[in-house]
């Protein structure tokens, strides 16, 4: 795509017109104008600052889009770019830049699995998946970055408002997941789960609304239903649940409570995977939903309180893989900072040897 076309997709998205862009970057608008019309060419000064005033990386205006990204645009000619696809775009070229210098960044990765047709298949595939991120039966998936990442899907949070809730690519190693940390911690690990689905039946690429907010139809619903069954497993579920019951004092709304801490989930989700299961009426399901976990909660049964995934959330291995870049001075500091996100500052970065001694290391090596 041409450097112009690209200009004034990214000023039209930020609702800025020439006039303005070409005012706060110093330019004559009717200069910026034959730029958008590739009648003249673009400095690299003017396109730095063109990139800094629109909020975009000097890259995204010259390197051509990841192609399931650029497929996927340009079978929704016409729609709105929204900002998970423009950070999803970015984070992608990040992750293809690190892995082409850290080869062993994406390792892991599973063969594609059929895609669900069924809920009974959504169930099965949730039982696929908890093999292979090496978790027991009864064991809650926390830390789903981490797991993800060991089948090779790097999964990051950022704040995106209040927009869609995630976002898949799938590299040719490996993928790339984005989960919109504007929304609560519940919604967002149901959202990273259903990321996963997509990523273990290699769709190229997935842009999610309301994840389990409505009555999803197709491949959606069944990977809704994977997504519950990975994060609560009904066997497991079922005995945690009767044995909550089962203690005296305790009411269906303790075990709620504890249900959803356990688990990590929200009290929507809980209450559609309890019907699932067949362990509530959908009456009791609705009770469910509308039970709020008190501080009080807590501290009386000793909760533990998580925030997975907020923003901003960077995989690990990736953070590892840009700070072995630094070390080996393949990459600057400025470059290390902008990878990281701005999670770290200079003074965070590990230390380098002297110029002396990086000198004798070369020259030994």
């Amino acid at each position: 795509m041409e450097i112009g076309v690209r200009i004034a997709e990214a000023r039209v998205e930020c609702g800025v017109t020439q006039a303005q862009l070409a005012a706060a970057i110093g330019m004559d608008r009717t200069a910026l104008a034959k730029i958008e019309s590739g009648s003249r060419r673009v400095g690299a000064v003017e396109l730095v600052a063109i990139a800094r005033e629109l909020g975009r990386r000097v890259e995204w205006f010259v390197d051509e889009a990841p192609p399931a990204l650029a497929s996927y645009r340009g079978a929704h000619e016409g729609v709105a770019v929204q900002a998970i696809d423009t950070m999803l775009d970015s984070l992608v070229r990040d992750c293809e830049f690190v892995s082409s210098r850290c080869p062993h960044l994406v390792e892991g990765q599973p063969e594609p699995v059929p895609h669900p047709a069924t809920m009974e298949a959504a169930e099965e595939l949730a039982v696929t998946a908890r093999r292979l991120l090496g978790l027991e039966p009864e064991q809650p998936a926390h830390d789903l970055s981490r797991l993800s990442a060991g089948v090779g899907l790097l999964v990051f949070a950022m704040d995106l408002g209040e927009g869609a809730d995630a976002a898949t690519v799938l590299l040719e190693r490996g993928g790339v997941a984005l989960i919109n940390g504007h929304w609560r911690v519940g919604r967002r690990r149901l959202a990273a789960a259903h990321e996963l689905g997509h990523y273990l039946i290699a769709d190229e690429f997935s842009l999610d609304w309301r994840v389990a907010a409505t009555e999803a139809q197709g491949i959606e619903a069944t990977l809704d239903r994977f997504a519950r069954a990975l994060l609560m497993p009904g066997d497991d579920l079922r005995d945690r649940w009767e044995g909550w019951l089962a203690t005296p004092d305790e009411t269906w709304r303790d075990a709620a409570v504890r249900a959803a801490s356990h688990y990590g989930a929200d009290m929507a989700t809980l209450a559609r995977r309890l019907l699932e299961v067949g362990l509530v009426s959908r009456g009791r399901a609705d009770g469910i939903r509308g039970v709020t976990t008190k501080q009080a909660d807590i501290v009386e049964k000793n909760l533990v309180v998580r925030d997975e995934l907020a923003p901003v959330s960077l995989p690990r291995p990736y953070e590892q893989a840009v700070l072995r870049l630094y070390r080996r001075e393949v990459i600057t500091a400025d470059r290390a900072l902008d990878l990281l996100r701005d999670t770290f500052d200079q003074d965070s970065l590990p230390d380098l040897p002297p110029a002396e001694e990086r000198e004798i290391r070369e020259v030994t090596s």
